[in-house]
């Protein structure tokens, strides 16, 4: 049975989700402030989050931000705030999903269903090998596969991708890409990141598959 977290601090919203929630067999457990769900997310072994924006205390986009720090679990954030500026703060920060209040019960099931089937589906770790969706990454033969056909990556197209495949849902900037895969003392500009997100784009995504998503204003992610 999926446990689910519900981070939400109006107790008749977080009731209600909850009903529904547990009509569809989950277990689902309820925190009311910022930072006791920040502790009982850490703590537990939850399959998703949903976590409001406006909280008492620790707000949801920190809450967020520290979570996706030690955790790769779904995150599905929600709020009245209708703003573009919020998503787009709050998928920067690691969340999944956004949903903007009010919504049908329903369709928030429908959602928590889908990150959960997806995020057991197409993750796979044994070992060295990285399996998600057609894409597989083999660490110790370096070497990388898309529906079973072995792709041909540069030295810095590999460990790009391969530090976007070890840290999904979570969206790095160009510097901080930069920084990580070609280091403080490169030769270089920011935007060869750009260039080589592009090129192993192309080398990975399939007709249903699109692994590196651009996150607008922020950078890039790699999604499951």
């Amino acid at each position: 049975m999926s446990k689910i977290l519900i981070i939400e601090d109006e107790v008749a919203i977080a009731d209600l989700e909850k009903d529904y929630l547990e009509l569809s067999d989950f277990k689902v457990d309820i925190c009311n402030t910022g930072d006791e769900g920040l502790k009982t997310a850490l703590a537990g072994d939850y399959d998703l989050i949903i976590l409001d924006l406006m909280l008492p205390g620790m707000d949801g986009f920190e809450v967020c931000k520290k979570i996706r720090e030690e955790k790769n679990i779904p995150i599905l954030m929600v709020s009245a705030k209708k703003d573009d500026i919020d998503k787009i703060r709050g998928l920067g920060l690691g969340a999944d999903d956004y949903m903007t209040k009010p919504f049908s019960p329903n369709e928030l099931v429908a959602r928590v269903k889908a990150h959960i089937s997806r995020y057991d589906t197409l993750t796979s770790k044994s070992g060295n090998v990285i399996t998600i969706g057609k894409l597989m990454i083999d660490k110790d033969a370096h070497k990388v596969t898309v529906d079973g056909k072995e792709i041909s990556l540069t030295a810095k197209e590999y460990d790009l991708l391969l530090f976007l495949a070890e840290n999904p849902n979570h969206t790095f900037s160009k510097e901080i890409l930069f920084d990580r895969i070609w280091g403080m003392d490169a030769i270089g500009d920011v935007s060869t990141v750009t260039v080589h997100i592009q090129r192993v784009r192309d080398k990975i995504n399939t007709e249903n598959e699109r692994y590196i998503e651009t996150i607008w204003g922020v950078g890039y992610r790699f999604n499951i």
